[in-house]
């Protein structure tokens, strides 16, 4: 089972996935479609407030805030990693539950990273919102940075976050009972 979308001004036919018995997403993978990333980099620009940096988490968002600060001429932006690496010095580091990763995870900010965010406008930018707790991580790694939250974007609100009115996206995307009909 397929659902069609188009967003950016480009169709795609989106596979769905079952996360659990009862309920089924679908699976918006931006990595490796270079024409899709431009095109929603560029319409995501067009929406964003002003900022000074800008952020995601590994990994999904990475092409998407590349492309971004490229169309922008930006010449640095943040990734909020997975995995602590020796080289991030006292980093910061905040637990995060995502829909669709197994079991707890924790983001890590490195120190370099935190400490040119201070005081300035941070927006963060990934390719979906679904239930919010990625996006409350970052906003915890922001606020333990000293940085301010000036915007939340990203390609595609699902389910019950395209309601939400702090967050800018291009589509909704709806989520799936396991017959795949859109709830």
């Amino acid at each position: 089972m397929h659902y069609p979308i188009e967003v950016a001004s480009l169709k795609r036919d989106l596979p769905l996935f079952p996360i659990s018995d009862e309920l089924q997403i679908a699976a918006f993978i931006m990595l490796g479609d270079q024409e899709l990333t431009v095109a929603c980099a560029s319409a995501l620009l067009e929406k964003a407030p002003e900022y000074d940096y800008m952020l995601t988490a590994e990994a999904k968002g990475i092409p998407l805030i590349h492309e971004m600060a490229r169309q922008a001429g930006a010449a640095r932006y943040f990734v909020a990693r997975k995995k602590m690496k020796l080289y991030m010095g006292e980093a910061l580091e905040v637990d995060v539950q995502s829909i669709t990763t197994a079991g707890m995870q924790k983001l890590f900010l490195t120190e370099e990273d935190a400490a040119l965010m201070k005081g300035r406008r941070i927006l963060i930018v990934d390719d979906v919102i679904s239930t919010g707790k990625s996006l409350e991580a970052l906003e915890k790694l922001v606020e333990k940075a000293g940085g301010i939250v000036v915007g939340r974007a990203a390609v595609l609100a699902e389910g019950e976050a395209a309601e939400r009115t702090d967050i800018t996206f291009l589509e909704p995307l709806p989520l799936f009972n396991k017959a795949g009909e859109a709830i």
